[in-house]
């Protein structure tokens, strides 16, 4: 496989296309980014960390039924994907009160929520990645109907699998933000699962364990990433 021409660098991530046209090459970097990209760092063996930590848990949902862009990982920092067509909708589960939802409701960090919420933002940094809702998606079109019930769906499933992953491991699955796009007509999870894009909780201490140590200066932000990784049976090359 070919890697070619850079298609996209978003904070943390670049694209490239591959002699293929139905693949695609993402890298991961270093760049690390908070508050709409306010606030942002180089950090040492990120780029590596969430590449590896990304394709063990594609290759986890996958085992599970969950369709997913990802094909293999083709060094520490860059893994091959399918190429799709994003659809421009952030699924957000939370499990747990942390984050927008405390400032917005006013509740307790650390509220159990029961059943979990599921809601939705549009992709969009210049907006601020609004919070929408299903009647927003269909009348600006940027999903069909059955694509906002298959995207609920699937989101849900990797609650259900990665909630006891990471219980498994001693810790808490806070909440998560998934990306969807379309391949060959069908819906199937694109992006990325890191603890860039989810709250994790050590399940005794409730010690942060993901990016929150990066926006709020807890320091150590690669560390708790690894170990995240290796109480999931992870090693990671750099």
């Amino acid at each position: 496989m070919e890697k070619r021409d850079e298609l996209y660098a978003g904070k943390a991530k670049s694209v490239f296309t591959t002699d293929d046209p139905d693949k695609l090459v993402i890298v991961f970097r270093n760049d690390t980014s908070a508050f709409d990209g306010k606030k942002k760092e180089a950090l040492d063996r990120k780029g590596a960390v969430n590449n590896q930590f990304n394709a063990a848990i594609m290759e986890a949902l996958r085992k599970e039924g969950i369709p997913t862009h990802f094909e293999k990982r083709l060094s520490a920092t860059e893994s091959l994907v399918k190429r799709l067509t994003m659809i421009p909708v952030e699924c957000v589960v939370r499990n747990i009160a942390a984050g927008s939802i405390v400032r917005r409701l006013g509740v307790e960090e650390g509220k159990q929520l029961n059943p979990p919420t599921f809601e939705m933002f549009l992709k969009d940094d210049a907006l601020g990645d609004p919070m929408i809702n299903e009647y927003h998606v269909r009348s600006f079109g940027w999903a069909e109907p059955e694509q906002i019930e298959t995207m609920k769906a699937l989101t849900f499933k990797v609650n259900e699998v990665l909630k006891k992953l990471f219980l498994d491991g001693d810790m808490l699955l806070v909440d998560y933000k998934l990306e969807f796009g379309v391949y060959k007509g069908e819906v199937i999870l694109g992006d990325e699962f890191s603890p860039d894009g989810c709250r994790l909780w050590d399940r005794n201490t409730r010690e942060k364990m993901d990016k929150d140590r990066f926006r709020q200066g807890l320091g150590n932000v690669v560390e708790a990433y690894e170990e995240v990784g290796h109480r999931l049976g992870m090693s990671f090359e750099y």
